[in-house]
């Protein structure tokens, strides 16, 4: 057997929650093929495409029964199933109760989805569950489909998932009787799966002129290190793509993940291209946003940021494990508190108790330990970056913004309040009991989209609006905004038809970098609107309550500053809703339009902007489930205070950043 083992404490870390070591391996032998050029799919035009881009949206982050944990706690669901569910159809999925399933559709197709299966243990799932199979008969395997038991399970008393586990994972990586003692049948078992999945990918792009759905090629990097969450979500432009998906367990390090995407992927002139988004950083424990090149020389230094800044443009914001937007009270961030930063914080709910890693970083978000950072939260990631573009002169966080699911049931953007996020497949009851756990499923919420602005519902075109980051998150909402910066936008902008003309005219895009302002303007002016989500007939959209525009940026000191203004809309409009039927009450908006100038702008210092919008009071999932239950049979969750009765959905564009050129950068490095 050929293994590397890191002793971290004891048993399995990859997905579990216990205590243990890190399982890894060494490269593939032969080594993983780079991506070999090809002609592309040939496609027609598209019959609708529109200059000014049009908003799409879609989920970048789904798991089917071909990811190890998914499949382990009951998924049986294809990816072929996933682009079905996402495309409108009907699928059966998993009902909680081993041979029981139920049917479920999504509320409105989405235009766009990649399944991200994780990475790691795809051939050994595979492998364990495909009858006749080179090592289905093989201990391992039937201690996977839960016919037997390891002797470390038996030790440390593990049972279910955990000790079904054991049969992939063993005591050192992979195990010999499932993958052979050199790995060989696992390699070949794994690009077996990785084929079927292009498969299926192909099959429900859509490249007729109707250019109804589109589809992405896609898997997870999934590590763990310490029940520590710094997984990424790696998306390909298109079908030409490298032999295998990367994996944590031959390549552990985030930073060699990156090398080896442009070794077998950008950087081969073959047509391949992907992108790494870093996914839910807020159970990274300051990991996810460490400067993990910090000992190098520094020209070194300069190189690795600005490839992680090429390869990891976007961020996810929001899914099932929470928001990551910001959070009240962090180290060394000042300017008040931000009464919207409580929004669905799975650490918070879980009533956690746990330190700030300040300058630090620690472990165990995972499993409900180790310290909080502040660049867990994505409003002071973006800050770090700004402190380390001081430092080295360049920015390896410039980020945008999409939302996703993490949903394990294949059913991409199933993200309604009026629903339950089924992670997994628990019943109804067992996700509303909370009792001492500080992991309830009760703490999920359905989970976000993607939003983008695209010319047109393709791969490339949604792509490149990945790349320049003009794209958008929600909390799960249709909501559709629109943020520009510029120097001259005049007040009356947003009473005029040709808004997006005129914003794309006089500045710059969600996304995009403000440029060197002219001579006569001292501040930059920011336009934003927002189209409310219309809803269903039977699950109608919320109206909308405020718009408001985030101000980050970073002191002499290094000291991380923000300042939230309300630019469009009341937040005192009176809306509310009744707690008995989940009603909505009072005043808000199905459109609102501002344009805001900045008032402490100064010229000498790097600043970053997004915008935040933010509907009516509502109902979580969680009290409409409640109501929905006899009194006599609601969990312990239906009365917790642990749990928001109520919550205001949102979304989010991605940043506009402005960077001082000239005698104004020079007046700040002075």
């Amino acid at each position: 057997m050929r293994f590397g083992v890191r002793w971290i404490c004891l048993g399995f870390v990859l997905f579990l929650a216990a205590c243990g070591f890190e399982p890894s391996s060494e490269p593939w032998t032969p080594p993983p093929a780079p991506a070999e050029a090809r002609k592309i799919t040939p496609r027609e035009p598209c019959a609708t495409r529109v200059t000014e881009r049009q908003p799409l949206f879609g989920d970048l982050h789904v798991h089917t029964a071909v990811s190890m944990d998914a499949n382990s706690l009951g998924t049986r669901a294809t990816p072929e199933d996933a682009y079905r569910f996402a495309r409108g159809e009907s699928i059966e999925v998993y009902a909680g109760t081993p041979g029981e399933t139920r049917s479920t559709q999504i509320d409105r197709p989405l235009d766009f989805a990649a399944v991200t299966d994780h990475a790691e243990w795809m051939a050994e799932v595979s492998l364990c569950t495909t009858l006749g199979s080179r090592a289905y008969d093989s201990d391992g395997c039937r201690i996977y489909r839960g016919e037997g038991q390891s002797w470390l399970a038996r030790l440390l008393g593990l049972t279910g998932f955990r000790a079904r586990i054991g049969g992939l994972l063993g005591l050192f990586g992979r195990r010999d009787d499932v993958c052979g003692e050199d790995d060989s049948i696992c390699r070949d078992q794994l690009a077996s799966v990785w084929k079927a999945n292009q498969e299926a990918t192909e099959r429900y792009y859509d490249r007729s002129a109707a250019c109804g759905f589109t589809t992405f090629h896609a898997w997870e990097y999934s590590h763990s290190p310490r029940s520590t969450k710094v997984h990424r979500n790696v998306i390909l432009r298109n079908e030409i793509v490298p032999e295998l998906p990367i994996s944590s367990l031959e390549t552990p390090r985030e930073i060699d993940l990156r090398h080896q995407l442009v070794d077998l992927c950008n950087d081969t002139d073959s047509g391949c291209e992907a992108i790494a988004i870093p996914h839910n950083p807020n159970l990274s424990n300051g990991q996810m946003f460490k400067i993990e090149y910090a000992d190098l020389p520094l020209e070194e230094q300069r190189k690795e940021a600005a490839l992680r800044a090429r390869l990891e443009p976007i961020v996810e914001m929001m899914q099932i494990k929470g928001e990551s937007e910001c959070r009240n009270g962090m180290y060394g961030v000042l300017g008040g508190p931000d009464e919207l930063c409580g929004f669905e914080k799975i650490r918070d709910l879980g009533g956690q108790e746990f330190e700030d890693c300040e300058e630090g970083a620690g472990w165990g978000a995972q499993a409900a330990r180790g310290c909080s950072s502040r660049t867990d939260f994505v409003r002071y990631a973006l800050l770090e970056g700004l402190r380390e573009k001081d430092r080295i002169g360049v920015n390896p966080y410039a980020f945008g913004f999409i939302g996703s699911t993490d949903n394990h049931m294949a059913t991409p953007g199933q993200v309604s309040e009026w629903g339950v996020p089924y992670k997994f497949g628990q019943t109804e009851q067992a996700l509303l009991e909370i009792g001492d756990l500080e992991r309830a499923p009760a703490f999920w919420n359905p989970g976000g989209l993607a939003g983008v602005w695209a010319e047109e519902n393709t791969r490339d075109s949604i792509f490149d609006a990945l790349k320049r980051r003009e794209s958008f998150s929600t909390s799960g909402p249709r909501i559709v905004p629109r943020f520009f910066g510029g120097w001259s936008f005049e007040s009356g902008l947003c009473e005029r038809s040709d808004f997006a003309t005129a914003g794309y005219v006089g500045g710059v895009p969600m996304g995009g970098r403000l440029p060197a302002p002219p001579d006569d303007r001292r501040a930059p002016s920011f336009a934003v609107s927002a189209l409310a989500d219309p809803g269903t007939a039977s699950q109608p959209g919320g109206l909308l309550q405020r718009i408001q525009v985030v101000k980050g940026w970073v002191d002499d000191d290094g000291q991380f500053h923000q300042k939230v203004h309300d630019v469009a809309g009341r937040p005192e409009n009176g809306a509310t809703v009744d707690p008995a039927t989940c009603a909505p009450v009072g005043p808000g908006a199905t459109s609102l339009c501002g344009v805001w100038t900045d008032p402490d702008f100064d010229p000498a210092v790097d600043a970053v902007y997004y915008a935040r919008v933010v509907e009516n009071p509502s109902c979580r999932w969680s009290t409409r489930l409640c109501l929905s239950l006899p009194e006599k049979d609601r969990p312990d969750g239906c009365t917790s205070d642990r749990l928001p009765r109520t919550i205001q959905e949102r979304a989010w564009t991605s940043p506009i950043w402005y960077v001082p050129e000239g005698p104004a950068a020079a007046g700040r490095a002075s």
